[in-house]
């Protein structure tokens, strides 16, 4: 059973950075996607951005050279690097790992994971003012 667990939410003011981190456990899948999605109160969820296992990788249009999404293989972790946040970056914002065989950066954004072949955090806030 795959467990995902954010931590590095915050508060910060706009112009500054934050690092979300995802650690993933009881994960044996060799391909799948992962991605960082964000929730603000009052508005639908988005995707931010996504990253595979085939080395292609995402972004929202609202965060492009802002933020990075990166991979650790090794400590199977998952990174966003938030830079030059503003306050519309204000939401909760969670971790997702989708091990569909038809997972892909596209799909990430279209069709957010789901069961039984997704798994999301429970979220960590983040806060610009």
């Amino acid at each position: 059973h795959v467990q995902l667990v954010e931590s590095g939410g915050g508060s910060v003011q706009a112009g500054g950075s934050l690092r979300l981190s995802c650690a993933a456990s009881g994960s044996t899948y060799t391909r799948y996607c992962m991605g960082w999605f964000r929730q603000a109160p009052g508005k639908e969820r988005e995707g931010v951005a996504t990253i595979c296992t085939d080395g292609t990788s995402d972004y929202a249009n609202s965060v492009k050279g802002r933020f990075v999404i990166s991979r650790d293989i090794t400590e199977d972790t998952l990174y966003l690097q938030m830079n030059d946040l503003k306050p519309e970056d204000t939401a909760m914002y969670y971790c997702a790992l989708d091990r569909s065989p038809y997972a892909s950066i596209a799909t990430m954004f279209r069709s957010p994971p789901t069961s039984p072949f997704g798994y999301w955090g429970q979220g960590t806030q983040v806060t610009v003012s």
